[in-house]
Parts: structure tokens; C-alpha cells; sequence
């Protein structure tokens, strides 16, 4: 826009520079409003853009943590299943080798009121080899045998006496069968079981009779500080029996506490590797 200034007077000149001044102040307004409203739309669309995907983001994470927190409580109930499920396994484990324990104590109680008690009292500990010198038939023996609830009745059986030389030493001693047959006869070798055919222990005396003079040299179990003036032709309770009899109590024992200390050492490194897990999360 153009003005002419020329051929003016001082009060048209005023009226002119007005209206400049206005025009240029309506232009800076204009360009302002202009300038204002362009920033407000593009400060909303940004903040709609920049809202929009924090909600997408927010949402997102909301999803992985409730799928961990999922996952993480199926692993907690699985964790909480398999403890509840070892826990009794376990609690009968213990049971079952303190069982054992107990078990094999009162066999060692029993065998050594028995079995350890007659092998440690037995004086006929030393074993050699004996010749027979005699055997004979010297006299019939009374026993008396069950017919029925209270019954008995009386039999006879020969008594069957063998005498020997340990060791070819010239010591004279009489021979018996075991430690049972010196306590129920001194003076045979052999007492048979009772019963009514007094034929049949006769013919089986006579059968022992005959091998012992066959077999002149047997070996012998004999007491050496010689207070015991007999000699046994086998021991109810020698080395053998002892270590038999005290296998199977030990072998229960040791069972028993293996299965002890394997319950006790899974628990424990179940506990070192349940720690070792939390500090590498």
C-alpha cells in the first residue's frame, strides 16, 4: 500500500502516520493469533502422539509383568508341590532308618544274651586234632519223650563213650559231640533225640560208632589251662557262627544310617542350591 505525502498539512500528515501505525499493529496481531493457533494445534498433536504411546507403553509392561507374575506362580506352586511332595518321602526315610537302627540294637542285644555270652564263656578255644583210642557202647540211658498233651513216656538210647589223645600227647580225654551234649550227659558222646523207637537211636550210635573207628584222627576244640578234662568234637558257637551272626545286625545298622545322612545331605544341597538361586537373581 502507497501513500502520497506531498501537497499535506500538519494535521493530514498525523492522520496518515495513524494510520500506519494501526495497520502495522493489526498485521502483528494478525500474525500472532496466527503464530498461536499453529502452536496450540501442533503442541496438541504432540501431546495426543507422545500420550498415545505412553499408554501403549504402560500397557505393555502391564502385560509382561502380569505374564512373569504368572509364570512366576506357576514356578512358586510347582516349587511348593514338589517341597510338599518330598516332605513326607523324606519324613519316611528318616523313619525307616531309625527303624533300622533300632532294629539292629535289639538284635545286638539279643545275640549278645546269647549267641556272644556262650562263645565268650566257652573255655574250649584252642583246636587240634585228636586220635581215638576207644569207642564203646558201655550202658542204656533213660529219656523221656511227648506222646500227647501231657504225656510222656520213658525210652532208651545206648550211651555211647569215646575216649581220645590230644595231639599226640599222651593226655587221655573223653570226647563229646558239642557243648549241649556236655551239659546234658558227662559221660556219652552222643544224646540222641527221644523218641519211642529205641531201635532206631541204637542203630544211628552204632553208625557214629563205626565212622569214629574209621576216622581215627578228628579234629578237637580243647581247653589249654586244662580245667576242662573233655574235649568237643565241634563248637555250637565257634568263629564262623559269631561272624555270621553279627553280619546281618551290622549290615542293617549301616543301612539304616546311610539312609539317614543321603535324606540329610539331598535337604541340604536342595538349601545351597535354593540360596545359590536367589543371589544370582
Amino acid at each position: 500500500m502507497y501513500f502520497s505525502v506531498t501537497n499535506l498539512n500538519p494535521s493530514g500528515q498525523l492522520n496518515i502516520k495513524l494510520a500506519i501505525t494501526l495497520h502495522r499493529s493489526f498485521r502483528q496481531s494478525f500474525h500472532s493469533a496466527s503464530a498461536s493457533r499453529g502452536g496450540r494445534g501442533s503442541s496438541g498433536k504432540m501431546f495426543f502422539v507422545a500420550g498415545a504411546k505412553n499408554t501403549a507403553g504402560s500397557s505393555r509392561g502391564n502385560e509382561r509383568r502380569s505374564i512373569y507374575q504368572k509364570f512366576r506362580e506357576v514356578d512358586l506352586l510347582d516349587k511348593k508341590k514338589t517341597v510338599t511332595a518330598l516332605k513326607p518321602g523324606e519324613d519316611r526315610a528318616i523313619l525307616l532308618g531309625l527303624g533300622m537302627i533300632l532294629s539292629s540294637i535289639m538284635m545286638y542285644f539279643v545275640l549278645g544274651i546269647t549267641i556272644l555270652r556262650s562263645y565268650a564263656d566257652s573255655v574250649w578255644t584252642e583246636e587240634g586234632v585228636c586220635v581215638v583210642l576207644n569207642s564203646t557202647v558201655t550202658a542204656d540211658m533213660n529219656c523221656s519223650y511227648n506222646c500227647a498233651s501231657d504225656c510222656w513216656r520213658v525210652s532208651k538210647y545206648p550211651c555211647l563213650q569215646v575216649y581220645v589223645s590230644v595231639n599226640n600227647t599222651g593226655r587221655v580225654s573223653r570226647l563229646s559231640h558239642n557243648e549241649e551234649t556236655q551239659d546234658a550227659s558227662s559221660e556219652c558222646f552222643y544224646v540222641p533225640r527221644c523218641q519211642k523207637d529205641s531201635a532206631a537211636m541204637y542203630a544211628m550210635i552204632m553208625n557214629i560208632s563205626d565212622h569214629l573207628k574209621v576216622n581215627q584222627q578228628v579234629p578237637c576244640y580243647y581247653d589249654p589251662s586244662e580245667q576242662q578234662e573233655t574235649v568237643l568234637l565241634t563248637r555250637l558257637y565257634d568263629h564262623s557262627v559269631v561272624f555270621h551272626s553279627l553280619l546281618w545286625p551290622s549290615c542293617m545298622l549301616t543301612g539304616g544310617a546311610l539312609i539317614i545322612v543321603m535324606v540329610k545331605l539331598t535337604q541340604y544341597l536342595s538349601r545351597l542350591c535354593e540360596e545359590i538361586g536367589k543371589i544370582k537373581r
